[in-house]
Order: C-alpha cells, then structure tokens, then sequence
C-alpha cells in the first residue's frame, strides 16, 4: 500500500499536535511546552520508515513537510512515488500523481478519527494522554505519548528533539507496526507562501471524497 494512504490516521494526529494553541506544562517539562507554544511555521525535509512486528523495513519514503498552525500543511512525497497531502485547514486534499486520483475529505471527520483530533481543542492533553518525560540520551530529549482511550489507532508516541527542536516521531499502532519520522533540514517560523496550502486538482484527474 502507497505510504500516503497507509499513514494518512497517523500523520493527521501528528499533526494536531503541532496545530496546539497552548500545550499543557505536563509535557516533558517545559521543553515540548516552550516548542510548540512558540511554533508558527515549520518546514523541513523527512525520513519515513514503516516496520512491522518484527521489525522489518516495509516502507522507505522521502519528501518535504511545510506546516502553518493553526490547521494548514502539506506534505510532499518525493520518492519512491510522488503524493501530497495538503489540507487548507478546512480540507484535507490526498493526491496520488502515478494513478491520477485526488481524494477529499473535509479536515475535522479525518482528524475525528483519532484522539489526537482533541489536542485541538479545548480539552487538556493530560485527558487524552498520559505524558512521560524520558531520560535525555546525550543532547536528545525525549517524551512518550500514550493516549488513554482504548479506541486508538495509536498506542504510543515517541518524541524526539535534539538540541531542544524536534528531531523525530516514532508511532505505534495496535497491530505492532512502527512508523518513524525524522526531519533534516528544520526551520522555524519563517514566512510561508499562502499558496502551499491551497490544491488544486490537475486537469484529467479523478476527483472522490467529500467537498463539504
């Protein structure tokens, strides 16, 4: 399966963390507090890997990520096939170039899917998670996300930031599979062109989904 459909629940609860106004002081000390309650943009180049049960490397895939809180991103898949994600903060648009199809779905039923959809709104995060500060390995620190819902796709989230930016996520779903991002290359708060979070459909593209 495409790494885009496969990781789409993941990325989106990735995702809502970084869309969070305020992060609760719980976290990690106040390390992911002062980091993302100071995030406006984000760019950067990612590493992803999907691994099974046992470990083994299912997936290999590479691109960019461009985030503006609150509600906009876009992530480009560059290799092994060429995708995007890209949501406007009222739609999350799925292209897939190779078999010419554009799916849509409005951002809020995508992002309900998965607890971490209330990282954004008005619910503390210690009532979706329990939150584990981890020793610092050299200049890496850590944190781990479990959310305290049984009806998650997730059941662990890893993160980590190396000189106090974050470095990587590594998640876990039900099923034993590991995914792991790691970003290069990470700026902050520069200003974003506006139109990297608009999609349109190319011309002669299968458009399916839902537009409201």
């Amino acid at each position: 399966m495409r790494a885009v459909s496969r990781c789409v629940w993941l990325l989106t609860a990735i995702l809502s963390l970084i869309w969070l106004p305020t992060v609760q002081a719980e976290m990690s000390g106040s390390l992911v507090q002062t980091f993302f309650n100071e995030l406006d943009t984000l760019q950067a180049d990612f590493h992803q890997e999907v691994r099974d049960s046992d470990n083994t490397v299912q997936q290999v895939s590479d691109g960019k990520v461009w985030i503006q809180r609150p509600g906009r991103f876009r992530w480009d898949y560059a290799a092994p096939y060429r995708q995007q994600l890209v949501s406007d903060g009222e739609r999350l648009w799925s292209y897939d170039e190779d078999l010419e199809q554009v799916t849509v779905q409005p951002i809020g039923k995508v992002l309900s899917a998965t607890p971490a959809m209330l990282l954004g709104g008005s619910q503390p995060i210690e009532s979706i998670f329990t939150v584990e500060p981890l020793p610092d390995d050299g200049n890496r620190q850590r944190a781990l996300l479990k959310p305290k819902s049984d009806d998650s796709n997730i059941t662990a989230l890893l993160l980590d930031f190396t000189d106090r930016v974050i470095s990587g996520i590594r998640a876990e779903d039900g099923f034993g599979n590991i995914t792991i991002f790691t970003f290069s290359n990470l700026v902050r708060n520069r200003e974003l062109d506006s139109a990297l979070f608009r999609f349109e459909p190319p011309a002669g593209v299968d458009v399916v989904g839902e537009f409201d």
